[in-house]
Parts: C-alpha cells; sequence; structure tokens
C-alpha cells in the first residue's frame, strides 16, 4: 500500500444531486483517495467503483453516496489505478485483448455453423410437423401460381394420357399407413423436364419430362420419389429454414414482411440435400417393392436425368443434385 501521496491528477466532481461540476484534483495516500479544489472530501479505495476503459472516454471514480468523480487524462489515471493495485474485471481484460477477440469470433462462428447444420434442421422438422396444412396449402397455391405466370403453360398432354398416368399410380399401394394426400397435376415448362412436389400436396410433371422417360415405369418411380419428399414434408422444412435464415437478415435490415412475400421465389430456389434425397428414394424403393414393380425404373429415370445434365441445364438435376450414389444405391437394394 502507497504511503506517499500520488502526483495530483486533475478532474471534475459531480454530486449526483445536480449537473454542477466542480474542479478538483485527486491524490491517494495510505489506501484514501483525497479530492482538494472546490470540493474536499476523502474516501476509503474500497468503497469506490471505478468504470471500464473505453477508449477516449473519461474514467469515472463513484462514491458510496452514488456522486463521483470524471478524469478525462487516461494515462494518469491508468497510472494511479496501477499503483494503487487496481485491476479490471476478466471481462473487461477480455474485451481489450485480441486474442480473446478472435477466438470468441472462432466461437460464434462455430456455434452459427453448428446450429445451421443440426439445430436448424431439427427445429425446421418440428415446426413442418406442427405447421397446419392450411399454411402449407397457400405456400403451394402461391408457388404455383408463379411458377404458371412465368415458366409455365397449359399442358400439351392429351387428357387421356393424363388420366392414364394419375390412375395408373394411384392403384399403388403406399408402403405405409401415413401416405399423404397428393393431386399429380402436368404443365408445360420452358426450363427442360421438370418435377417436384409442393407442399399442398400437388405433385407436378412437366410434357418433358414425360417425353424424356419414354417409359410408364421410369414415370411412376419419379412420382413416387417426389411422394416421397411430400411425405417427409422435405420441401416446407427448407422452406422454413431457409426463411429463418433470410428472416434474421431482414430482422438486421428491416422489412419483415418481404420473408412472407419471397417465400414463392424461395421455393424456386431451394435444393434438396443428400440425406433429403436418400429419404425420398428409400420411400420410391419401399413403394417399389410393396407393389412387386422393378426398382430399375427409379434407376433408369435418374440416370437419363443425369446424362441430359451433362449436355444441358436441367431444371430437375438443379433441385434433385445428381449423384451417382443415389443411382448404386437404388441398385442394390433391388
Amino acid at each position: 500500500m502507497n504511503t506517499v501521496p500520488t502526483a495530483p491528477i486533475a478532474a471534475q466532481y459531480f454530486d449526483g444531486k445536480t449537473s454542477r461540476a466542480h474542479q478538483v484534483f485527486i491524490t491517494v495516500e495510505a489506501g484514501i483517495l483525497y479530492l482538494n479544489g472546490d470540493i474536499e472530501r476523502h474516501s476509503p479505495l474500497l468503497g469506490l467503483r471505478v468504470s471500464e476503459r473505453v477508449s477516449y472516454a473519461p474514467r469515472k471514480i463513484t462514491f458510496p453516496d452514488e456522486a463521483f468523480v470524471e478524469i478525462r487524462d487516461q494515462i494518469a489515471i491508468a497510472n494511479l489505478l496501477h499503483e494503487t493495485g487496481h485491476q479490471d474485471s476478466w471481462v473487461v481484460r477480455l474485451q481489450h485483448s485480441w486474442q480473446a477477440a478472435l477466438a470468441a469470433v472462432a466461437v460464434t462462428v462455430a456455434v452459427l455453423c453448428l446450429a445451421y447444420l443440426y439445430a436448424l434442421p431439427v427445429a425446421a422438422d418440428l415446426v413442418a410437423k406442427l405447421l397446419p396444412t392450411s399454411v402449407e396449402r397457400n405456400i403451394g397455391v402461391g408457388t404455383l401460381a408463379l411458377l404458371d405466370k412465368h415458366l409455365f403453360a397449359p399442358s400439351k398432354l392429351p387428357l387421356a394420357r393424363q388420366q392414364y398416368i394419375i390412375q395408373r399410380f394411384q392403384q399403388l399401394t403406399p408402403p405405409v399407413a401415413d401416405a399423404p394426400p397428393y393431386e399429380i397435376i402436368f404443365r408445360k415448362s420452358n426450363i427442360g423436364p421438370n418435377a417436384f412436389a409442393l407442399p399442398s400436396g400437388q405433385i407436378v410433371l412437366t410434357d418433358e419430362i414425360i417425353d424424356l422417360m419414354q417409359s410408364d415405369a421410369a414415370i411412376v418411380g419419379i412420382l413416387a420419389h417426389e411422394l416421397g419428399h411430400l411425405h417427409e414434408r422435405h420441401l416446407t422444412r427448407r422452406v422454413i429454414q431457409s426463411s429463418v435464415i433470410a428472416g434474421a437478415a431482414t430482422l438486421l435490415y428491416g422489412d419483415v414482411s418481404a420473408v412472407v412475400a419471397n417465400i414463392p421465389t424461395l421455393m424456386l430456389d431451394l435444393k434438396y440435400s443428400r440425406d433429403t434425397e436418400r429419404e425420398a428414394d428409400d420411400y420410391a424403393i419401399a413403394l417399389l417393392k410393396k407393389n412387386n414393380l422393378p426398382l430399375k425404373s427409379l434407376s433408369t429415370a435418374f440416370e437419363k436425368l443425369q446424362q441430359i445434365s451433362s449436355s444441358e441445364p436441367s431444371a430437375y438435376m438443379s433441385s434433385h443434385p445428381p449423384s451417382k450414389e443415389r443411382i448404386l444405391h437404388i441398385q442394390q437394394a433391388q
């Protein structure tokens, strides 16, 4: 403990009751803080509170009665605190450490990545199961209306052919008791062969994908795969995940209504993950086996889609990433 008075430091004293500033000098001797100048007072160091270090901001020393002094000379007050043995809290020390700052950034990034990869999919699955069917219906209707306006035209496929495809698929026995309700609809597309399932239960087949398959068995395989997406509510889960990310950004930058307004557009750019593709494939495999249909029809369908994706852009393959592993998985399940 210092027994020799420290060098006086200029400060301003506020009594905590008025805004008037009193010019004082502070010194410390034998564990006691002394004020001299417009105000004369003293107080043991143990009863005082020292504010945190903030660049260019004055440091405050607060007395037990909430009166305080402000010191603008950062170097002088830092030296005084050092001489009296004062130490900032560990939180303050971390805030002023670049190593701690880097570590905090690394931990934050790791937590966000883990949340995105693991926590968000689980939460999206839970929300999707609790989501009212009316919400999914509205999302599906809005998305189809957007597609019909910009990408689709009425199907040129003869009505009898459409009915045959629908009836053939409806005759199949679902592999599980909780098979989702669905409706098969047809459209002509200017983005190439495509098939996808909307949250509202509609499975869209384009004329182009029917022409490409050249096989009713392959068309059934595609429909079975899309029904698998419906059963697992994959698209709803992906919309929820993507909406959470978009919503977080929107909350930071404003206009929350943009999240709702952009859901149909958001759905057009979603890509299924490898896990969701495997789940849909497994559902299709189970459906085909349940009805004693050859699994080759499913693998052949994907092989045809993969062939055209290498020579020209395929809308189906852009949302259903091609994978030789998936085709091999189907072949091994036979």
